[in-house]
């Protein structure tokens, strides 16, 4: 009873800490896991092969959470294995995409079929188990799950709106050094800028996504003391939109593809890694 599934990653619109709502869209990242279910119930082994350091608790818990919504916790533990090219703790939704791979390949172990939003929301509720999200990240789960720009009510995790991704864009991610928990956010802080985090829901509601992004990332790093500098020379370098992924540290730089040269070069001026990503619109998968 074994099954591997596949998971893409995902970069913020609106983040949600400050309104309960947010926004995000799919990116061809990708997160794989594997899920063996063994014969000693409550018995959980788990490897993160590609950051072996990292919690694996969220991972244990989205099987646990799997099983026990099929009544199944008592007869099965399991060994789980993920493989990633997300970087963990920079705001690139590595942890929403490590939870719907587990969740999806659990279900597939157990040869049964769950709805979509009822996977997701399993796996939004290991991620509060594990304590590492503060608004259950559900915007973030939707767009690494369906792909495509999905914006949501966090709070009631309701889809608001679905938009197809399209135009001949690349996502850059500028990644710094450091990592940043979103657990260890100053939540209090964050919600002060709620009125303005609102304007920029509101232009993602009306397909001004882009828009949306570039002013939400500027908001929140301007809440949270990042540079703004480096999303405003992506975009001075010709990039449709730009700003804070996430929490951060990490920022988004979606970028037409005539221009990717110019924009890796103002990226470049700054120090981290650069990260090339496409747009994504597929669904999660079995493997």
């Amino acid at each position: 009873m074994k099954a591997t599934a596949l998971a893409h990653g995902a970069a913020t619109i609106v983040n949600a800490i400050a309104l309960g709502k947010g926004a995000a869209f799919g990116v061809d990242l990708w997160t794989k896991a594997e899920v063996q279910l063994t014969s000693e119930p409550h018995v959980f082994t788990s490897e993160i092969t590609s950051d072996p350091k990292e919690s694996s608790i969220l991972i244990e818990k989205t099987v646990l959470r799997v099983l026990s919504h099929f009544a199944m916790e008592n007869n099965y533990g399991a060994k789980i294995k993920t493989w990633s090219n997300i970087p963990v703790a920079k705001g690139l939704k590595s942890s929403s995409a490590a939870a719907n791979a587990t969740a999806l390949a659990t279900t597939a172990a157990l040869k049964k079929t769950l709805d979509d939003l009822e996977l997701i929301k399993l796996g939004v509720d290991a991620a509060f188990d594990a304590k590492v999200t503060v608004t259950g990240a559900f915007d973030d789960a939707c767009a690494s799950y369906f792909g495509g720009t999905v914006i949501t009510d966090n709070l009631n995790r309701k889809i608001v709106k679905q938009l197809p991704l399209a135009g001949d864009l690349v996502v850059l991610f500028f990644v710094p050094p450091q990592k940043a928990y979103t657990a260890d956010s100053d939540v209090a802080r964050l919600r002060t800028v709620k009125p303005l985090v609102q304007v920029a829901y509101e232009q993602a509601l009306v397909g001004n996504v882009w828009e949306a992004l570039s002013l939400n990332g500027l908001i929140y790093s301007a809440a949270q003391g990042y540079d703004t500098s480096i999303a405003i020379d992506a975009l001075a370098a010709g990039a449709v939109s730009a700003g804070l992924c996430g929490k951060g540290p990490a920022v988004t730089a979606v970028t037409p593809t005539h221009k990717v040269d110019q924009v890796k070069a103002a990226l470049k001026k700054h120090h981290g890694e650069i990260i090339m990503a496409k747009l994504n619109n597929e669904k999660v998968k079995v493997l």
